[in-house]
């Protein structure tokens, strides 16, 4: 009886509560799967303090002391996050492993206000064992990390609050710069005038058809002159060598066969994964990093609980874990070969300012092949994986041996040379395509020949070439030069990017980015007056001195005060020297008769009543850049009012408006001529999306939904009687493929270049 009597006294341990705080819904859904009772999981939706928008928020005076308040929207976030702290036992910080992270973190345990409980827990990916392990082995907030991010937005904020006003004075309203935007631009505009500036030169190369004696064909291109390279710079000179040529006996003076390696590239780091997604897909880098992100965040595949499908994919280290290393050379060798094995582990050289913490972006599992997961996956993300999943197999594989074969024929003091290749061991090229990392040499075919063979001449054709300018950058080539000259870190590529477009300071014309005038007028105004802010060493050697705070080997006051004390001298200077960019002109306002002056807007140059905001005509400019567009007259009459239609620019291109404007608000589009392949009465013309890219559509829409993005030709496709084709791209950069656009056809073919403005 006394035993029982104890047991009804004994009372039950309390189970302890735990909170953990992660910054996405998606990823607080798929870590609360993993953890048992007794964990709760809530997301703090990114930041939920910062500076404020409405002033600098920065006590210059106070030792550059930060002024951080609840971001508007995040207070019911914040009150909810308190709450459930305050039950808790413990609370687990769980932001993203990178500065931007840490800084949450601690904000985060600033508004929760309990340091005693909090902690803060880091996984490269969000897996059970991951997540466990994280639980396991917290830590405290890495206060130098805070630090280094504090001054990066310090500065940022600095550069972009003390700047911005000065151009909304001097340019116009609603203009920013940027620390990190401003010097991307700067390298746009650069090329853009060495591509101005270029002279291109002549040259002239000599291809030989030949055949042996027994009638096999090759083709070789002249290489050397008496034993030199040559420079063959006009016609003149290239027909005297093809007359040389024409009188000598060929004979084959050698014949070199040796292979050659071709390594394995390392597993993507943010930058190169960004190129590579452009490259393949043609994703821009904040595409490309969503997908990650969701990759990253969790999936549910194979019927199972949501899983993390790959590492965080913002890192510039290709640092592997020992544990992933050994489960990809495992499936190598059992599901590839062992062949393919390399005897130890490839590694490869990080920058010397990576972050070694982190790993490269990989498969979370490489057990988790594409195949196996492409039913569970959007197509894009499936595109994505296979592409990260490849790339870290490779990675981990044997070198691809080319055999190269190489044939020199003389021919008096000319030599001809034949090459070519044949893959003689795939290697990593078994798994990783050769679009990116390896691209495949010329296999042409050279029949079997040997030293002092005879050779016969066929055909020979001089071909003139010019010196072609630099090539302007793509979304995914400025990001790799950014990363070569150590500007901004993988955290912030997708944003520089989007941000310069969004800003109309560059356009993307065909994948490619172009300065506009306004962004260039503003790069070369921030030039003159801020040197130091647009020098792009400063702005590398800024990176190398945050990562010093990250390290504790800088103060980051010290840091700032650097920085600010010559950066206040040139924005007052600035403040007193820079020039307002508006020109006068003689022309009057049509509807007021106040003075008209030229002014910048989003879209270049326009001019403008002085009298605005009451008056707000405005005018496009002649080519000249100084005197109003007189309206061209179309012929046509306003389907309206019957006043005549008039050819007009606006945001999206040429248009067809009646003249009578603003009284008549009439408005049609340029057609191409070309009857829209629906039939509907209309005619196609060309569009632009909200991000500008070109798109080919019916003037009826949204009554007729026919739209292509490549431009329509009006031929009718000779095999199916399609009504149109389209222009395609060629790999021979001197004619353009024209196709059916139907995929039951396959009807293509190849005109010249220049006949054609698909471009």
């Amino acid at each position: 009886m006394a035993k029982k009597e104890k047991k009804k006294t004994t009372t039950r341990k309390k189970t302890k509560k735990h909170l953990v705080i992660v910054e996405s819904p998606a990823k607080a859904a798929t870590i609360k799967r993993y953890l048992g009772k007794g964990y709760e999981v809530k997301a703090s939706v990114g930041h939920v303090i910062d500076l404020p928008k409405s002033k600098l928020g920065i006590d210059i005076e106070n030792n550059f002391k930060l002024q951080l308040i609840t971001i508007k929207g995040k207070g019911s976030i914040v009150k909810e996050l308190k709450a459930a702290a305050k039950k808790a036992d413990t609370v687990f910080l769980a932001p993203d492993p990178d500065r931007e992270g840490e800084a949450i973190a601690q904000h985060i345990s600033d508004v929760i206000n309990s340091p005693e409980k909090v902690y803060r827990i880091l996984f490269n990916e969000i897996t059970k064992k991951a997540v466990n392990e994280a639980i396991n082995n917290p830590r405290k907030i890495d206060t130098n990390k805070v630090e280094a991010q504090q001054a990066r937005r310090a500065l940022d904020r600095l550069v972009g609050y003390k700047i911005s006003p000065l151009l909304w004075a001097k340019v116009r309203r609603g203009l920013s710069a940027g620390r990190v935007q401003s010097v991307a631009m700067r390298i746009l505009v650069d090329r853009e005038k060495e591509i101005k500036a270029f002279d291109p030169k002549e040259y002239w190369s000599i291809k030989c058809l030949l055949a042996t004696v027994d009638g096999k064909d090759f083709e070789a291109k002249l290489h050397h002159i008496d034993g030199k390279k040559f420079e063959i710079g006009n016609e003149t000179d290239a027909k005297g060598a093809v007359d040389g040529i024409k009188k000598e006996p060929l004979k084959v003076a050698s014949v070199t066969l040796k292979d050659k390696k071709r390594n394995p590239v390392a597993p993507f780091i943010t930058s190169t994964l960004q190129q590579a997604a452009s490259q393949r897909f043609r994703f821009n880098a904040r595409r490309t990093m969503g997908i990650a992100q969701a990759l990253y965040e969790g999936k549910e595949v194979e019927g199972k609980e949501t899983t993390g499908l790959i590492t965080y994919m913002r890192t510039d280290s290709t640092r592997v874990a020992d544990e992933a290393l050994a489960e990809v050379r495992g499936y190598i060798e059992e599901k590839i070969g062992k062949d393919f094995l390399p005897d130890k582990p490839n590694t490869y050289k990080s920058k010397k300012s990576a972050q070694d913490a982190h790993e490269a972006v990989r498969p979370t599992s490489v057990a988790r092949t594409p195949e196996s997961i492409k039913g569970f996956l959007k197509p894009e993300e499936f595109k994505l994986y296979d592409l990260i999943w490849k790339r870290f197999v490779a990675s981990q594989m044997m070198p691809a041996i080319n055999t190269v074969l190489t044939v020199d024929i003389g021919a008096g003091r000319y030599t001809l040379r034949a090459s070519g290749s044949n893959l003689k061991f795939e290697g990593f090229l078994k798994v990783y395509g050769d679009e990116e990392s390896s691209k495949k040499d010329d296999e042409k075919i050279i029949p079997p020949l040997e030293e002092g063979h005879d050779i016969k001449l066929g055909e020979i054709t001089p071909n003139q070439h010019f010196t072609q300018p630099p090539p302007r950058f793509s979304e995914a080539t400025l990001i790799r030069e950014l990363e070569e000259k150590g500007i901004g870190r993988p955290s912030t590529y997708a944003a520089i990017m989007h941000t310069i477009q969004n800003r109309d300071y560059a356009e993307s014309i065909e994948r490619r980015l172009h300065p506009t005038e306004l962004g260039t007028m503003i790069t070369e105004l921030l030039e003159k007056h801020f040197p130091t802010i647009m020098d792009i060493e400063f702005t590398a050697h800024m990176e190398e001195d945050l990562d010093l705070v990250e390290e504790g080997k800088k103060d980051w006051h010290i840091l700032l005060k650097e920085f600010y004390e010559p950066f206040s001298k040139a924005l007052e200077a600035a403040e007193k020297n820079m020039v307002k960019q508006e020109q006068k002109t003689d022309e009057k306002c049509d509807k007021c008769g106040s003075d008209m002056i030229i002014k910048f807007g989003r879209f270049g140059k326009f001019m403008a009543c002085t009298a605005y905001p009451e008056c707000k005509t405005t005018k496009p400019l002649a080519k000249d850049g100084t005197t109003p567009m007189e309206p061209e007259v179309t012929g046509d009459k306003c389907p309206t009012c019957g006043a005549d239609m008039v050819l007009k620019f606006g945001r999206f291109g040429k248009f067809i408006a009646c003249s009578k404007y603003p009284d008549c608000k009439t408005t049609k589009a340029i057609t191409l001529g070309i009857k829209c392949p629906k039939k509907c009465g209309g005619e196609v013309v060309e569009r632009k999306t909200k991000k500008k890219r070109n798109f080919y559509g019916c003037e009826n829409y949204p009554k007729c939904d026919f739209v292509s993005w490549e431009k329509p030709v009006d031929e009718e496709c000779p095999t199916c009687k399609n009504p149109f084709l389209v222009y395609g791209k060629s790999k021979n950069e001197d004619v353009t493929v024209l196709r059916c656009p139907l995929k039951e056809c396959d009807f293509k073919k190849e005109v010249p270049k220049e006949n054609t403005d698909s471009e």
